[in-house]
């Protein structure tokens, strides 16, 4: 078969059988994309939270129970119950939550609290002309010039995973860093958005000192309104400052979560990393998980990742100064070079989940 005849079959045959589960991958994605707006109202206005007790309700029952138009609510109820999200009983009428939807709906302590998500799939859909335009003209959009909701649903979405694991896991896998935190250690907490990573290493070692840093003041006045809350304000402070320009020295400490791949100049961070810490300190570095070839990545998660650094990640380093633009996808291999071209002499992966690598960097 010649090259000519092989681009025609694959541009002008069309396999009935593969057409039809593509369009059933597109109903999918659909339903998906219109659904995600209830999910947040139901978030917002308490509608999860007030079926978390498992008992069955009428649309009436839990519009009076949150205040909300019954009409909207039975309309929304309906489509929750289409999506999997609600539980419906037809002999009743009723509907309630399983254990598993309060756990991930209803719970905002939940290690599986989702709606975190789907505000950042809200902000990514209303910020869609800034990528179009930036599409066509390379340039970048930073992190600061995004719909609000991205910023509420990264603390929403990130805390939970770092609740489950930063403690009880990641921390515990790098050498000698749980000791130093017990004993009473320094810590910076670069790109630290509403500061929940930072806060929750804080409840966690009392006798240690942290400092969250990010260049978008908005964030920095929450996670300090919200450190003031938690009553950890007296050794968490906040500050406005970027990864290459933070103060401070000697920290035994210094973590960056999931937010490397967005730096314009990582190798230039890397550079004041190593020279904020001590001769013996430790850079964690959390980053989304990926394999090191694109075909290892073309799955769920690495669908979720790569449609996030083309809406987010990607035009955030190149609206900054060298602008490599990782993306949140970046091979271990390239996070390794640029963490030793920034003077680190040791560099490995301490540990994983399904969403993370949780790698280790020594002076």
């Amino acid at each position: 078969m010649s090259k000519q005849t092989v681009k025609e079959s694959r541009t002008t045959a069309v396999d009935s059988e593969k057409l039809n589960r593509f369009i059933g991958q597109f109903v999918t994605d659909f339903g998906a994309a219109m659904h995600a707006p209830t999910i947040i109202i139901g978030e917002k206005l308490g509608l999860y939270k007030a079926m978390a007790g498992g008992a069955e309700l009428t649309s009436q029952e839990l519009a009076s129970k949150t205040g909300t138009s019954e009409r909207y609510v039975r309309e929304w109820l309906s489509a929750q119950a289409a999506s999997g999200y609600v539980m419906y009983n037809h002999l009743s009428g009723k509907f309630w939550l399983s254990p598993e939807q309060a756990f991930t709906l209803a719970d905002e302590s939940s290690p599986a609290y989702l709606p975190g998500a789907f505000y950042i799939a809200s902000a990514v859909a209303k910020d869609e002309p800034k990528l179009e335009d930036a599409f066509r003209t390379g340039k970048g959009v930073g992190w600061h010039e995004h719909d609000g909701n991205l910023f509420r649903g990264t603390e929403m979405f990130f805390r939970p995973g770092y609740s489950a694991n930063l403690v009880s896991s990641w921390l515990p896998a790098l050498e000698g860093v749980v000791a130093k935190l017990e004993k009473g250690a320094r810590v910076a907490d670069i790109g630290c958005g509403h500061g929940a990573s930072t806060i929750i290493m804080a409840k966690a070692y009392p006798k240690s000192t942290f400092i969250g840093y990010d260049y978008h003041g908005p964030s920095i006045e929450v996670a300090r309104e919200t450190a003031k809350r938690e009553g950890v304000d007296d050794r968490v402070t906040f500050e406005v400052a970027s990864a290459k320009t933070y103060p401070g020295r000697d920290f035994d400490l210094v973590a960056v979560f999931d937010a490397l791949h967005d730096m314009g100049d990582p190798a230039g961070a890397a550079a004041h990393v190593r020279q904020s810490l001590k001769p013996d300190g430790t850079w964690l570095i959390v980053e989304p998980y990926a394999n090191e070839r694109l075909e290892e990545n073309l799955n769920p998660v690495g669908r979720i990742f790569y449609s996030a650094s083309t809406m987010l990640c990607t035009g955030g380093s190149l609206d900054q100064e060298v602008g490599v633009a990782l993306g949140a996808q970046a091979p271990e291999s390239s996070i390794r070079e640029l963490v030793m071209r920034g003077g680190f002499t040791r560099f490995r992966r301490a540990t994983q989940t399904p969403f993370n690598r949780v790698f280790e960097a020594k002076p």
